[in-house]
């Protein structure tokens, strides 16, 4: 596996260590290639089979470096597939691409999500998404499949670029603890009233949501939001809170370890925002789901799926207007809040943590096994 997740070699459990721990199992040895974290780290193992390889910080020198470490690995281990999880200026795939080849291995290319699809933030995103489609232009002829994780969004938008039907393989990335994630088990006092957690880039909408929440105070609707996460845009957006007069509505909490004190915080959260314009899940909001929370989010991801017919929560548009209006019908009347919280846990048993990364696993070992695809 090549990846661009570094949690783990800096010693963060977050969920690329969690999804590990089971789908682990279904292989004699997993190796992960990762970018530097720009300090010294050695390789770490996880899970006792889970050995993750640290590469240089520069991207330019890492499919180089995947080309050839990957090289030096198969011919130790002789492993069976190559998977990359593709984004960015998509170094994994173009490293992943050149080891395939020479070890003489299938590709599985792993889109998670599109920046700019389904609505870009600005230039930048354009741009990427430009990127994205001559990448996937190239490698729809040296991959076995691209494998998305939402049934939609993502197959449709390959399908307009090109790629074969039967090069795009829906295995979902959401993959939950019921044991940690699940409905209060008994009344509990909400703490805050909006809950957001995810990375604090552009592309999550965390300006809308500030935005949003002061349209309602103006509106003389004040709720109280929590957001966790850390990120580039983590400290604008703090200013931006103490702008808007919401400095004292408003909690930051830049890291949660445990998983169990990240579902406390949504079973005492009353809904879950997601203002995102591109993802792949999003997994905070249906973590959320599973704790009995309902969600308004922008139509991304899965959340189209999940969301469309309003029992669950509520799609927004992408614009602030629509986010207030689909928070404050949410938080209006606690009894049907609540109803929709239910429903929303009921809707995300399908991806309980054990099924779906059995099936996620087994969707590549099947794709290992496969015959090359014609065309």
């Amino acid at each position: 596996m090549v990846s661009g997740d570094r949690q783990v070699v800096i010693g963060e459990r977050g969920p690329f260590w969690s999804m590990q721990r089971h789908f682990s199992t279904f292989f004699d040895r997993v190796d992960v290639l990762v970018p530097g974290p720009g300090a010294e780290v050695v390789t770490r193992t996880i899970h006792d089979n889970v050995h993750f390889h640290v590469g240089p910080e520069g991207r330019g020198a890492l499919p180089g470096w995947i080309a050839s470490r990957g090289a030096e690995l198969v011919k130790e281990h002789g492993h069976g597939l190559v998977v990359t999880h593709d984004y960015g200026t998509f170094y994994n795939g173009r490293g992943g691409a050149r080891l395939a080849r020479a070890a003489g291995l299938p590709l599985v290319s792993e889109l998670h999500h599109i920046p700019g699809h389904p609505v870009a933030s600005g230039v930048t995103e354009r741009l990427e998404k430009l990127m994205a489609r001559l990448y996937v232009g190239w490698a729809r002829r040296h991959v076995r499949a691209f494998r998305v994780v939402n049934e939609t969004e993502m197959p449709a938008l390959l399908r307009s670029w090109g790629v074969p039907e039967d090069r795009i393989v829906v295995l979902p990335s959401q993959y939950l603890d019921f044991e940690v994630f699940h409905p209060p088990t008994e009344e509990q006092e909400p703490e805050r009233d909006v809950v957001f957690v995810g990375r604090m880039a552009a592309n999550k909408g965390v300006d809308r949501i500030l935005d949003a929440l002061a349209r309602c105070a103006s509106r003389g609707q004040s709720y109280r939001a929590t957001f966790v996460g850390k990120g580039p845009e983590r400290e604008r957006w703090i200013a931006r809170a103490a702008r808007l007069g919401l400095a004292e509505s408003t909690e930051w909490i830049e890291w949660i370890a445990e998983p169990s004190e990240l579902a406390e915080i949504y079973r005492t959260s009353r809904v879950c925002v997601c203002a995102s314009t591109c993802e792949g899940g999003p997994r905070f909001t249906v973590e959320a789901m599973a704790s009995g929370v309902p969600v308004v989010s922008t139509p991304v991801g899965v959340m189209t799926d999940l969301l469309a017919d309003g029992e669950a929560g509520r799609l927004a548009g992408f614009d602030v207007g629509s986010l207030a209006d689909a928070l404050t019908e949410v938080l209006s009347d606690e009894t049907r809040r609540a109803e929709r919280g239910l429903e929303a846990a009921r809707r995300v048993q399908i991806f309980e943590y054990h099924a779906a990364l059995e099936g996620y696993a087994r969707g590549l070992i099947a794709l290992a096994g496969a015959p090359e695809a014609g065309g």
